[in-house]
């Protein structure tokens, strides 16, 4: 959720008191007439726009009181250059701190200014293990404060609105450092900038079934995990002492679907039933066969049921009342008679091969990993010849220096880039790639300030990871063909991995001491209980 203008601020290395001095306050109608005659020389048709906005017309008044007044960012130094980061996941956050360990000359330092909706950076391949209760949220979602506190990095909590890029005018991406255009967040403030970073990562896309939207849970963000959790917790507290089973269904069935009928499946143990829902004939299609190999036997270890070769037609909900179901909507009816019944969701399933028949599902809970979209700001009206060149998901299209085609000025990477491989195959969306593309791309905005060629991105395949549960993974590096990594061996190595790769030392620090002391209480505790058995046994 955007914050209003009073709670945007810098977080480091600007002193209270001095704080909103770098903003200074204008109107819309100010700010849009000075960027687009002093700032980018746009023509007649627009500046017929900008003065009729000026006029004392009552209309144009009444307007003007509805529009967010603007208010420019100023940058601490005029003469150094200017980066701002849209987004602060793998991608936007590893790049600004790229950039401040590389080293640079006096004049060439530039001022890094990041931007995210949220305060917390986020470690997704680890949401899961907030619902085993495996890791703390502050472990894996640190604050950007606390991030960024001993750097020159500094941050706003905002979201984007509007970007409006100006190095397609002719301007030179590699030499000098004229305005590489501006940003506007949804407060108001609008940033210029030297050069651009589009790091947004992607908004599940729950539209594309009938219900999913109002009734499925996506799984993506801290506050997707805490929400599901808190429903999980709601169900095992309602059905405390039943004989019914919570029914959970999950719809997809790679890496994210898998991982979380895994993690579900083993919490909710004999006290429920996890359905998992997928178009393709088997799990992971994608992964190495060693992962999936090894998922397949968890799964079914768990009594995890697989429907695959079917898609979600819909999904609807009924309350039950005293054994009659209700079908409703949201919103529908009142909520006291929900409170007198219990919900549940119907998933009406669609085969997608041929031999199979249509099916019904009943869930108390939908979990939706399928399908996503990066968030990618518009660009203003009048620039709709000079948009960003997208593919058909909304990626922008770069080149192998991850520099948007056509945008000398402007970086892409992770969720928002759709940098093809040698083989002309869309790199996947992964936080393997954009660890990757993150070093690249603060190098290769080193080398432009400076005046020196930028190097390519080739993406590395180190291997693939997944969680199965509390004690167990699969884990399969790449410069060892055919090993698989499995169990608590497995479990092991991929949370090594993780902490390595946490944004800095002092978080990797903190988080390894928390580790490693619940470690040692949960080996205490194995022994206790083992001793306990041994004794009453004897």
């Amino acid at each position: 959720m955007a914050l209003s203008a009073s709670a945007l601020m810098p977080l480091n290395r600007i002193p209270n008191a001095n704080r909103w001095n770098k903003v200074s306050s204008r109107t819309a109608h100010s700010i849009n007439f000075s960027l687009l005659f002093e700032k980018r020389g746009i023509g007649f048709r627009n500046g017929i726009a900008a003065a009729a906005a000026a006029s004392p017309s009552p209309v144009n008044e009444d307007i003007s009181q509805k529009e967010t007044p603007q208010r420019i960012y100023t940058w601490p130094d005029n003469k150094k250059p200017k980066v701002c980061i849209l987004g602060g996941g793998f991608g936007g956050l590893y790049t600004a701190l790229r950039l401040e360990s590389l080293i640079w000359a006096d004049d060439k330092k530039p001022q890094v200014l990041l931007v995210d909706q949220s305060e917390r950076f986020v470690f997704k391949p680890m949401l899961y293990e907030l619902l085993s209760g495996e890791v703390d949220a502050w472990e894996i979602a640190p604050r950007f404060s606390e991030l960024l506190a001993n750097t020159g990095i500094q941050f706003f909590q905002d979201r984007v609105k509007m970007l409006r890029p100006a190095d397609h005018l002719g301007m030179n991406g590699s030499t000098g450092y004229c305005s590489g255009g501006t940003v506007v967040l949804e407060s108001g403030l609008l940033i210029e900038y030297d050069w651009l970073v589009l790091s947004l990562g992607a908004e599940a896309k729950l539209d594309t079934v009938p219900g999913a939207a109002e009734f499925a849970f996506p799984f993506s963000t801290l506050e997707d995990a805490c929400k599901v959790d808190n429903k999980l917790k709601e169900l095992e507290r309602r059905e405390f002492g039943k004989d019914s089973l919570i029914r959970v269904a999950v719809v997809g069935c790679g890496y994210s679907g898998v991982e979380l009928a895994a993690t579900v499946s083993e919490r909710l143990q004999d006290r429920g039933l996890v359905q998992a829902i997928n178009v393709n004939t088997t799990i992971l299609p994608t992964a190495p066969p060693g992962n999936r190999e090894v998922a397949l036997k968890v799964l079914s270890s768990r009594k995890v049921q697989l429907l695959l070769g079917y898609f979600v037609r819909c999904i609807r909900k009924e309350i039950d009342l005293e054994g009659s179901a209700m079908p409703t909507e949201a919103g529908i009816f009142p909520k006291t008679l929900a409170e007198h019944g219990s919900e549940k969701y119907i998933l009406e399933l669609q085969p997608a091969e041929r031999g199979l028949q249509s099916e019904i599902l009943e869930a108390d809970l939908v979990l939706w990993t399928v399908g996503s979209k990066p968030p990618l700001p518009q660009l203003e009206p009048y620039d709709k010849t000079h948009e960003l060149p997208l593919n058909g998901r909304g990626q922008a299209e770069t080149d192998e220096t991850l520099r948007v085609k056509g945008h000398p000025r402007i970086f892409a990477l992770g969720d928002s880039s759709a940098l093809r491989d040698m083989n002309g195959r869309i790199l996947p969306a992964t936080a393997q790639v954009a660890f990757q593309q993150a070093d690249f791309t603060g190098w290769n905005l080193w080398a432009a300030i400076n005046d020196r060629p930028l190097l390519p991105f080739r993406f590395q395949n180190l291997g693939e990871m997944m969680t199965l549960g509390r004690n167990d993974a699969a884990l399969s590096p790449s410069f060892i063909e055919g090993l698989t990594l499995e169990g608590p061996v497995g479990h092991a190595a991929r949370k090594i991995a993780y902490l390595i790769r946490l944004p800095t030392d002092e978080h990797r620090l903190k988080v390894g001491i928390s580790w490693l002391t619940k470690s040692a209480v949960d080996s205490v505790a194995s022994i206790q209980s083992t001793l306990s058995k041994v004794l009453s046994g004897s």
